[in-house]
């Protein structure tokens, strides 16, 4: 994925559970990454869960570039098999997402927007991608609106293990139209 925005380019690469423990347990410890939940973690305890995560076959992690510098993270999953497994009903072509924006002392206007966009266009850039799940925390009240501008739709609560969450999903078609793409 390349995408040039207002805000420069965004890239992804796939995550190295080794080479980027360091810079991911800097991200998921930050106070503005509590919806994480990996607030305690050790560098140990990062670079193992996404050791777990590269060696699972339904679950992909990726790291955000923008203009070249690491700047969020990206994960996808078979919703089936990954996180909300016996939890809804999952359709043909439901992919899971997860997306965290790096803590920086220089916030950029637009940049989680235009970083959720080139998320949401490298999953539907997959033909076979039809819907995309999310389940954010259901008091993560920015998360929801920024996931309702790009077009999920919530559809209702669940409790997960760690969680209560807000299942929400967003077709091809409802991410076109809240782009303002015609169909």
């Amino acid at each position: 994925m390349s995408a040039t925005t207002g805000i420069g380019t965004l890239t992804v690469r796939p995550l190295d559970p080794l080479r980027d423990a360091e810079l991911l347990h800097s991200w998921v410890t930050h106070p503005k990454a509590a919806y994480w939940m990996m607030q305690d973690a050790k560098l140990q305890d990062v670079e193992r869960e996404y050791m777990r995560i590269a060696a699972h076959e339904h679950h992909d992690a990726y790291i955000g570039l923008h203009e070249g510098r690491p700047a969020f993270l990206m994960e996808k999953y078979d919703p089936r098999y990954v996180e909300l497994t016996g939890l809804y009903d999952p359709e043909p072509g439901d992919v899971g997402m997860h997306f965290l924006v790096a803590p920086t002392d220089r916030p950029i206007h637009g940049f989680t927007k235009a970083v959720i966009t080139a998320v949401m266009d490298e999953l539907f850039a997959d033909p076979r991608t039809r819907r995309v799940v999310v389940e954010p925390d259901v008091s993560n009240k920015a998360v929801h609106a920024l996931n309702e501008a790009v077009g999920f739709v919530a559809e209702r609560e669940i409790d997960k293990p760690e969680k209560r969450a807000l299942l929400s999903f967003c077709t091809r078609e409802q991410y076109l139209a809240a782009r303002g793409v015609a169909i």
